[in-house]
């Protein structure tokens, strides 16, 4: 009887194995299995293919479209005209290859950016990076509530600070999207990024700018009159957010890649025409906000009410630039675009502070939790600064938030260009040696320019303020020492040699995890 019934069983589990064999192939021959050679799958239109990847690249290109840009493009424009449009030019090129970077490297490795710090890095230098990325969160979160707020003032005529509190309220709920699909999420950023390009190129057609001004400035590098280095490094800083590389690698991960050769080259291809579509359009919008600031601030007949304004150009004033274009309606159209800017680049935001803080410290937390910490720790000091030093002072934190993110850039910038070169992490799908030269040759100089600038920033204000002698002293003491901690620290990153030299999906998120990419395991056999 024993062996009768051990036959029996060994008899239904072979009829198991057959049919779950025969269902296999059945999935194979129609096309439903991801991971598998080209051969055996049914080849959607490559434009429809191409489509399942798009939607990463517009979230991302909100971070090149926010407050603090748009503020650097004012002032830009109204001190220099068009002379500065090469650097936004120069910014932007820049900007895509060092995404198409982080991009890459979340499709090849199955992993975003700060899970790979967090296993590559011995525990206090990854600590340290944590905080670090968050405080980069929490400094490009600072113009974007602000600029949302000074929006909603405009609108509403509400305080700045209930305005700050709406935006970490709305915010919070336009991410309640993320239940129905991220996709919903991302059909909404690109509908606010295409509103703000019909806003400022519309305007820029209004003020018809002269078209060999504008296209001389973006061509001819040129850095002469009154703080032209200064502002062309903030425009440089307020484009290239350290955030934003770990923001990219993640969102990647939202899509099921082929795990072949063919289908991760096929990935990365399409994520590239993505951003290049996604960049070039955010680089439209900036173009159009530095001519238009450029244009009006030079006219001859501007009054000298306007010609104050356009010495010190913030956020909060900028709409009488359209004043004399589109008249009453010139706050409204300005307001509009900038609620757009802001609202859309705090969602951003608060999915990178997400990205960040479960990667780093891979807490167990449900995702609404996360995002309720994240914006609380993100709004805070916008919050407190608005309450106390108002307009001025919110202006203020602006400038002082687009310092932070030059000064942070580095520990974002390095660990990535230093992992998307290693054969080791990204096997054959690593950067040709030309891309890789690139990219560390525009990092190094922008991260040299970051450190000059901000050391004999820091110098000068030194030397020229109104502290006592001893006081002097004693900011010396203890800023020069960690100006020689922070170069130490770039040192080590650019120099260290990478201990993980492989990443083993099934290692690393322990067995029985789902994979990153899809598989035979992510096609549920026919009943």
């Amino acid at each position: 009887m024993e062996s009768s019934s051990r036959l029996g069983g060994n008899r239904i589990s072979a009829e198991v194995v057959t049919e779950n064999l025969a269902c296999q192939a059945l999935a194979l021959e129609n096309g439903l299995v991801r991971g598998v050679d080209d051969e055996f799958q049914k080849k959607p239109p490559p434009w429809k293919d191409f489509l399942r990847y798009v939607g990463p690249g517009f979230l991302v290109s909100m971070a090149y479209l926010d407050p603090g840009n748009l503020e650097t493009d004012l002032q830009a424009g109204a001190n220099h005209r068009y002379e500065l449009l090469w650097i936004v030019l120069l910014g932007l090129v820049f900007a895509l290859i060092i995404q198409s970077l982080a991009a890459n490297l979340g499709v090849t490795t199955g992993m975003h950016l700060a899970e790979i710090c967090k296993i590559e890095y011995p525990k206090y230098i990854k600590l340290s990076l944590w905080i670090l990325a968050e405080l980069a969160v929490i400094a490009a979160d600072i113009p974007e509530v602000i600029g949302t707020a000074f929006a909603l003032n405009i609108l509403f005529r509400i305080p700045l600070w209930v305005g700050v509190l709406v935006t970490g309220t709305s915010t919070l709920l336009l991410l309640g999207l993320q239940r129905y699909g991220v996709r919903k999420l991302e059909v909404l950023i690109a509908l606010l990024v295409f509103v703000m390009a019909a806003c400022y190129i519309g305007e820029l057609f209004f003020v018809k700018p002269p078209a060999g001004e504008v296209v001389k400035g973006l061509f001819l590098p040129r850095l002469s009159g009154n703080g032209a280095v200064g502002d062309a490094i903030a425009l440089l800083g307020a484009l290239v957010m350290p955030h934003n590389l770990f923001l990219h690698s993640a969102l990647v991960l939202s899509r099921k890649v082929p795990s072949t050769k063919g289908g991760i080259n096929k990935a990365c291809k399409y994520f590239l025409i993505e951003s290049g579509f996604a960049l070039g359009v955010a680089l439209l919008i900036n173009i159009a906000v530095v001519s238009v600031s450029g244009t009006v601030c030079a006219a001859d007949d501007l009054s000298p009410t306007d010609a104050e304004r356009c010495s010190d150009l913030t956020l909060n004033s900028a709409s009488f630039l359209l004043q004399n274009v589109l008249g009453k309606a010139s706050s409204t159209v300005y307001a509009i675009a900038l609620l757009a800017s802001g609202q859309s680049s705090t969602i951003t935001g608060t999915y990178a502070g997400q990205y960040i803080m479960q990667g780093f410290l891979d807490l167990k937390m449900k995702k609404w939790l996360r995002n309720f910490l994240t914006r609380c720790v993100a709004i805070a000091p916008s919050l407190v600064v608005s309450i106390i030093g108002g307009s001025a002072g919110a202006g203020r934190l602006i400038i002082i938030a687009s310092m932070i993110l030059s000064f942070e850039l580095p520990f974002a910038l390095i660990p990535l260009l230093k992992f998307s070169s290693s054969r080791a992490k990204m096997g054959d799908h690593r950067s040709s040696i030309h891309i890789i030269a690139l990219s560390w040759i525009l990092g190094l100089m922008i991260i040299g320019i970051n450190i000059y600038y901000l050391s004999t920033g820091f110098v000068n204000w030194l030397i020229h303020s109104d502290l006592q002698v001893a006081a002097k002293s004693v900011v010396g003491v203890v800023v020069f020492p960690l100006m020689g901690v922070y170069v130490v620290s770039v040192v080590y990153l650019m120099f260290r040699k990478d201990v993980a030299m492989s990443f083993d999906t099934e290692k690393i998120l322990g067995e029985g995890s789902e994979a990153p990419r899809g598989d035979l395991a992510d096609i549920p056999l026919p009943e």
